[in-house]
């Protein structure tokens, strides 16, 4: 079915469409932001390029304008929450609104995708375990040095693997996304080990994985964190690399190694893999029948 007979227009849910990205290999579903900004503040993030790099902040007349968006949305179509903001920042603790958003998803009756960094989501376990949903949640290393210069603003490692945790033990299907694969910072053996390993003990079945992929900004922030590293970062995305739809993207041989590295260690543990905008097709890449892990939803309540 075309994209344009799917979608209509609504407030708050958005047709997910990155950039008409063609490496997108994303089935057909809702964007849902409850807020803009991300107090997250990793330094690698994609979207500071066009939300700016602030703080956290809700959406005015969100919740509003979500149950209106909800009357004339397609039920077929699952809900991903979200793919530029996070749905978890710190903020979320008093002002509750993805948990209201869910409250409302859930009385419509709507599939939901939450991806995210935030702990916090465990939280939330009573309301997702009653609901068709699942979990993917974003964890780069273990390293909690690295982590913290990294995404500064997001909980720890250990604290997002112990919510992965609560919400299995909940009967929330959950997955993991290895996303980015940073050359030279998190791309060896024992680091990506240590993820996977730690993420299918808490009960994930699931990985989808992704490169680093430089934006201008994002690209400064890295060099100015890792000054030791930047003459080799430039050497791969600015001089070597393609520029492709706002992003350079590594020399795909580069990409392919890293992401090997993932796989064979999932195909080690017995986790379904996947990659994420890299216009890599075939078994090879692809064992699981979603990229973004929107079929773990249907191994939830129905």
């Amino acid at each position: 079915m075309d994209r344009g007979q799917v979608f209509v227009r609504l407030r708050v849910l958005r047709p997910f469409d990155p950039w008409k990205s063609p490496l997108c290999t994303c089935p057909p579903k809702y964007s849902l932001q409850p807020y803009t900004g991300c107090s997250h503040g990793c330094l690698y993030c994609y979207a500071t390029s066009y939300i700016g790099r602030r703080p956290s902040k809700p959406k005015r007349d969100f919740l509003r304008n979500l149950a209106l968006d909800l009357l004339r949305a397609n039920p077929s179509m699952h809900i991903s929450m979200s793919n530029s903001s996070d749905p978890y920042p710190p903020e979320e603790e008093r002002l509750l609104l993805t948990r209201e958003a869910l409250k409302l998803i859930a009385r419509r009756g709507f599939r939901v995708l939450i991806v995210t960094k935030g702990s916090l989501v465990a939280r939330d376990a009573d309301i997702l375990s009653s609901m068709r949903s699942a979990v993917t949640m974003t964890i780069t290393t273990l390293d909690a040095s690295l982590a913290k210069v990294l995404e500064p603003g997001a909980p720890s490692p250990r604290d997002r693997v112990s919510a992965l945790e609560r919400l299995s033990s909940a009967g929330v299907p959950i997955g993991l996304r290895l996303d980015p694969v940073i050359p030279y910072l998190n791309d060896d053996e024992r680091s990506i080990l240590e993820v996977l390993e730690a993420a299918a003990n808490a009960g994930a079945r699931f990985v989808v994985t992704s490169s680093f992929k430089a934006r201008p900004d994002s690209l400064k922030r890295m060099c100015e964190a890792y000054p030791e590293l930047c003459g080799r970062w430039i050497e791969i995305y600015r001089r070597r690399g393609t520029w492709l739809r706002g992003y350079w993207y590594a020399p795909i041989e580069l990409r392919k190694r890293l992401l090997a590295r993932v796989i064979a260690i999932a195909r080690k543990l017995g986790m379904e893999y996947a990659t994420c905008r890299e216009g890599l097709r075939g078994r090879e890449w692809f064992s699981a029948p979603t990229c973004d892990g929107s079929h773990l939803i249907n191994c939830g309540r129905s």
